[in-house]
C-alpha cells in the first residue's frame, strides 16, 4: 500500500528544511571558526615572523594584539548594522575585507604596516562574528536553535587550537606567509559559500544609534589597549592607568546615554533578564580562563616539554574532542531541563580544572593532559548554555547585538585572562629566576677575569659583555634563558643544565599560581551562577514568536 502523496511531499519538505537548517549552521561556523583561528595562530609564527620584517618586541606584540583591538572595539555597531542593513550582506563585507587585510602581508615587510593589515583584518572580523551567530539564530526554526547555538559555541571554543593547529602544519613546510595565503583563500571561499544562504534583517529599521557606537568603540578600544600593555609595561604605569580608568568612566558613559535615547545601540535594560546577566558574565570568566591557559599551557608543551608548535597543537587535542562532545550535551540538558544547574556545576568543574591545572603544573604530559580534560569537559557544558542564555533573550530583530554581546564578553575575558597570566608569570618568573641570572653573570666575569689574565684581553671584553646580555636574556622568559643555555661553551654544561633547571622552575611555579587565580575566578562565577541564573533558559517568552525577514536573494 503506497503512502499518500501529500505525506510524501511533507517529508519531503521536511528533508529539504533540515539540509538547509544544517547548511546555514556549516556556513556559519565555517566563517567563525576562520576568525576565531585568526586570534592565536600568529603567537607561533613569531620567531620566523620577526627577523624578515625587522620588528621589534612591541610591533611584534601589535601584530597579534592589533587584530584583537580592532575586533573587540567595532563588534557592538557591526552587530547592529548587521541587523539594521541585513546580517549575510555585512557578513560578506567583513570576509572581503579580512581577506583583502590578510593579503597585506604576502607582499609587505615593514612592520609597521605589518600592524596596519592586521587591524584591517580585525576590523573585517569584528563584522563577521556577530553576524555568524545571529544567522543562525533568525534563520534556524526554535526547536533546532538549540543544537544550532551548540555547535556554533563549540567551533567557536576550540576555534583557537585549530589556528595553532593549522599553523603548526604550515611552519612545518612552509614559510610564514603561507599561513596568510591561507587566511586569503579561507576566506574568499567562505564568501562562496554565504552567497547560498539567505539573510534577515531587523524589520523595524530603527535609527542607528551613531553616539552610543562611537562611544563603545573608544571605551572598549581604550580598555582593551590597556590590558594589552599591562603585562609588559606593568599595571602602575601611567598611561596603562590612564587607560583602565578612562576605559571603565566611558563604559560609564555609555550606560547612561543609551538610558536616555529612543533607538539605544545596546538597551542595557535588557541586564535586568537574569539568564542573560548569568549568560553574558558566564561567557566573560569562561574565556578569562580558557585564554589565560592557552597563554600557559602553549609555553608550556613547548618549552618544558620540548614540542614543535605543531606538537603542541596535536597536543591539545584531547582538549577538544572533549569540548565538542560536552558542548552539545550542555546545551541540551540547560534548555531541556535547568539552566542555573547546568552553569553552576559546569563552572565549578571547570574551576576546578583550573586550580588543578595549577597544582599539576610540573606534572608530565598524560598526567597534565587528564587534568586539562577536566577543566574541557566543565568548560565545554557550560559555555554553549551561557551563549544560549544570551541569544534566546534577546529580541529577533536584534540578534546581531545579542551575537555582538556574547563575542564582545568573549574578546574582553580573552583579553583580561592573557593580561593575568602574562602578568602574574612575568613577575613570578623574573623573581624565581634572579638568582640564577645574577650567578651566571658572576660565572662569566670571573671567566673573563681569568681570560684577561692569561692575556687575553679582547676574548675577556667579549665574555664581560656576554655576561650582562645573558643576565639581561635569562631574567625575561623562560624561551629566552633556554636560548643562552644553548649558546654556551660546551665546557659550561654544568651552568648550561643549571640555567635550564632553574628557568623550568621559575616558569612552572608562577604558571601553577596563575591558573589557581584563573580557577579561583571561575569558581566564583559558578557560585555566583547559583544565586544569578534562573532555572529556565528563557524567563520572557515576548518577542519569541515575532515573525521574521528572510531573504533569499540580495539584501
Amino acid at each position: 500500500m503506497t503512502k499518500p502523496e501529500s505525506n510524501r511531499s511533507d517529508q519531503t519538505d521536511a528533508t529539504v528544511s533540515n539540509l538547509r537548517i544544517a547548511w546555514v549552521i556549516f556556513v556559519a561556523c565555517a566563517a567563525v571558526s576562520l576568525v576565531v583561528a585568526a586570534v592565536a595562530a600568529l603567537n607561533t609564527a613569531l620567531p620566523d615572523i620577526a627577523p624578515d620584517i625587522g620588528a621589534t618586541n612591541s610591533q611584534l606584540t601589535w601584530i597579534v594584539d592589533g587584530y584583537t583591538l580592532a575586533l573587540a572595539a567595532l563588534l557592538f555597531p557591526a552587530g547592529a548594522i548587521g541587523d539594521k542593513f541585513g546580517r549575510r550582506g555585512i557578513l560578506m563585507a567583513g570576509l572581503a575585507l579580512f581577506a583583502a587585510g590578510s593579503a597585506m602581508p604576502i607582499w609587505i615587510d615593514e612592520p609597521t604596516w605589518f600592524v596596519v593589515s592586521r587591524v584591517i583584518t580585525g576590523v573585517g572580523a569584528a563584522f563577521v562574528m556577530p553576524a555568524t551567530l545571529s544567522l543562525i539564530t533568525s534563520q534556524v526554526p526554535e526547536s533546532k536553535r538549540a543544537l544550532g547555538v551548540s555547535v556554533w559555541a563549540a567551533v567557536a571554543g576550540v576555534g583557537a587550537i585549530a589556528g595553532f593547529f593549522v599553523t603548526g602544519l604550515l611552519l612545518e613546510f612552509f614559510s610564514w606567509r603561507s599561513i596568510f595565503v591561507t587566511f586569503v583563500i579561507s576566506a574568499i571561499g567562505c564568501l562562496a559559500l554565504v552567497t547560498t544562504i539567505g539573510s534577515t534583517k531587523d524589520s523595524t529599521s530603527p535609527k542607528f544609534d551613531i553616539t552610543g557606537s562611537i562611544v563603545s568603540v573608544v571605551a572598549i578600544a581604550v580598555f582593551v589597549f590597556a590590558l594589552v600593555e599591562a603585562p609588559h609595561s606593568g599595571w602602575t604605569d601611567p598611561v596603562v592607568l590612564l587607560c583602565l580608568i578612562g576605559g571603565l568612566l566611558l563604559m560609564g558613559l555609555f550606560v547612561w546615554l543609551q538610558l536616555r535615547t529612543d533607538h539605544p545601540l545596546l538597551d542595557v535594560r535588557v541586564f535586568r533578564n537574569r539568564a542573560l546577566s548569568a549568560g553574558t558574565l558566564a561567557i566573560l570568566l569562561q574565556n578569562t580562563a580558557v585564554f589565560g591557559m592557552f597563554f600557559l599551557i602553549l609555553q608550556q608543551f613547548q618549552l618544558i616539554y620540548g614540542y614543535s608548535p605543531l606538537g603542541a597543537a596535536v597536543g591539545l587535542v584531547p582538549m577538544v574532542i572533549v569540548v565538542m562532545v560536552f558542548s552539545l550535551l550542555g546545551n541540551w540538558l540547560a534548555v531541556k531541563f535547568n539552566l542555573k544547574a547546568i552553569l553552576t556545576v559546569g563552572m565549578l568543574v571547570m574551576g576546578v580544572g583550573m586550580v588543578l591545572l595549577g597544582i599539576y603544573s610540573d606534572a608530565q604530559y598524560w598526567t597534565y593532559t587528564t587534568v586539562l580534560a577536566v577543566m574541557a569537559l566543565g568548560f565545554g557544558v557550560a559555555q554553549s548554555p551561557s551563549t544560549s542564555a544570551i541569544m534566546v533573550n534577546t529580541p529577533l530583530d536584534n540578534q546581531g547585538i545579542g551575537s555582538a554581546l556574547n563575542d564582545t564578553a568573549r574578546e574582553l575575558g580573552a583579553s583580561i585572562g592573557i593580561a593575568v597570566a602574562g602578568s602574574l608569570l612575568a613577575a613570578g618568573y623574573s623573581h624565581k629566576i634572579d638568582a640564577t641570572a645574577q650567578a651566571t653573570r658572576a660565572q662569566l666575569n670571573h671567566q673573563a677575569d681569568q681570560l684577561a689574565a692569561a692575556g687575553k684581553p679582547e676574548q675577556a671584553a667579549q665574555l664581560h659583555a656576554s655576561a650582562d646580555q645573558a643576565a639581561d636574556h635569562l631574567s625575561r622568559s623562560l624561551a629566552e634563558a633556554l636560548q643562552v643555555a644553548k649558546q654556551l661553551p660546551a665546557q659550561d654544561q654544568s651552568l648550561t643544565q643549571r640555567i635550564t633547571e632553574q628557568a623550568h622552575h621559575a616558569f612552572t611555579a608562577p604558571a601553577g599560581q596563575s591558573s589557581i587565580v584563573l580557577g579561583v575566578l571561575v569558581l566564583i562565577g559558578g557560585a555566583i551562577m547559583a544565586w544569578l541564573a534562573p532555572i529556565r533558559m528563557q524567563e520572557d517568552a515576548a518577542d519569541a514568536a515575532e515573525p521574521l525577514r528572510v531573504s533569499s536573494g540580495s539584501d
